[in-house]
């Protein structure tokens, strides 16, 4: 999927029908509840800003989000920190450095608006992306195992024998 080209007609579009576009954060983790849109059987943005209309919204959010190294550079550093053992994680590693072919690229795309308390989300991401996000993921879930190990022994392995 070529976000970088869908990116620019979004753009277009939304001028051409009027919205007001505001160029904003991700609203995936917003304080109000959350309502995505069904973008795996439904991704073209034009029939979510066709219920935005419907709904009285003149206001769009739209954010974008592109791949840098330091995503990359941090994803690696977290890699090498982690206790996944050599054999599991020599894969992700390359893994991650052939992401880099990605760097510059747009990765993600975001629209929403805020309606009766709600806020409605168009959320588009590359698969590439996805899979940068799925092995941060399992480093995370990787990072929290070792942290409620060592909440379970306070003593970090030590103990007496007196």
């Amino acid at each position: 999927m070529d976000l970088d080209t869908l990116k620019t007609e979004i753009e277009t579009f939304l001028d051409a029908q009027g919205f007001a576009v505001f160029y904003g954060y991700s609203r995936i983790l917003d304080t109000l509840p959350v309502v995505f849109w069904d973008c795996e059987r439904h991704p073209d943005y034009k029939q979510f800003l066709k219920a935005a209309r419907s709904a009285g919204v003149t206001i769009i959010v739209f954010h974008q989000r592109e791949l840098s190294s330091e995503q990359i550079d941090d994803a690696i550093d977290q890699l090498e920190a982690s206790d996944m053992p050599r054999e599991e994680s020599r894969p992700l590693e390359r893994r991650l450095k052939e992401l880099r072919a990605y760097e510059g690229f747009t990765c993600a795309l975001e629209l929403s608006f805020d309606h009766q308390g709600r806020v409605f989300l168009f959320d588009l991401r590359t698969s590439w992306y996805d899979e940068l996000s799925d092995i941060l993921s399992e480093l995370h879930m990787l990072d929290d195992e070792s942290e409620e190990d060592e909440e379970d022994n306070p003593m970090g392995g030590y103990f007496s024998k007196n």
